[in-house]
């Protein structure tokens, strides 16, 4: 095999890597789409449907695993080539966990609709828009090698934080106001939250959009609040998995 046809070759996997955190981006985008419509429409059977469908970003998820090894086992790549590829291990993992999110957030739109509606609800669609367009933004970053496109879904992170704060103590204050509105609510506040950590996993995304084309850490820092409700976050995702 000459070598240009090697290079070639190669090019192409890395081509079919990149359309297949593509599309695993895209289902998992659809995902939290329909998750949300569950919980404001009261469809039962959309959200069980959105956990069904999980099962097919499991599966785009074990391809990229399977073809990540086969690239280091046969291409032994260095430099770039290899932060190109385990970025991608990385990114993909990042965004299966996007997915884990939207189902966790369909599993609670079920739980919810066994409930009365509750104000709040109305909230949601913004907040996953917000969620949603970062995810959208920051893959096609990483497709493209666009730090600057990464390092603008990173700081958006703030006005999705901002939101999931305001809806928060929207919440508590309808609990506060009547008892019988607890159970509701706190599914509620367990699907902003699931909303609020896809964010977080679109901004690990981005930081390894800046470590793909620069090789290195991004410089800019979180503060600390924001760090100890990441570090929170994570403690939880070890637990029940809401």
């Amino acid at each position: 095999m000459s070598q240009a046809h090697t290079v070639r070759k190669y090019d192409e996997d890395l081509k079919e890597l990149n359309n297949m955190l593509a599309r695993m981006g895209g289902l998992a985008e659809a995902q939290l789409k329909t998750a949300v419509e569950a919980a404001v429409r009261r469809d039962t059977d959309l959200a069980a449907q959105t956990i069904e469908n999980d099962d097919l970003i499991d599966e785009l998820e074990l391809q990229i695993d399977d073809m990540v090894v086969k690239l280091l086992a046969l291409r032994q790549p260095m430099a770039t080539d290899l932060r190109e590829i385990i970025s991608a291990l990385k990114v993909s993992a990042e965004i299966e966990r996007v997915a884990d999110c939207a189902t966790n957030i369909a599993k609670r739109a079920i739980r919810l609709n066994e409930h009365p509606s509750v104000k709040g609800v109305g909230s949601l669609p913004r907040l996953a828009e917000v969620s949603q367009q970062m995810v959208k933004d920051v893959l096609d970053a990483y497709i493209e090698h666009d730090v600057d496109k990464a390092l603008d879904v990173w700081h958006r992170d703030e006005q999705l934080d901002a939101l999931h704060t305001g809806l928060f103590r929207e919440l508590l204050t309808y609990m506060l106001e009547d008892p019988r509105n607890i159970t509701p609510c706190t599914h509620m506040l367990f699907i902003s939250k699931n909303i609020e950590r896809i964010g977080d996993h679109a901004t690990n995304i981005a930081e390894m959009c800046h470590f793909l084309v620069h090789g290195g850490p991004m410089r800019e820092s979180r503060s600390r609040g924001k760090l100890a409700q990441r570090a929170a976050a994570a403690k939880d995702d070890t637990g029940s998995g809401a």
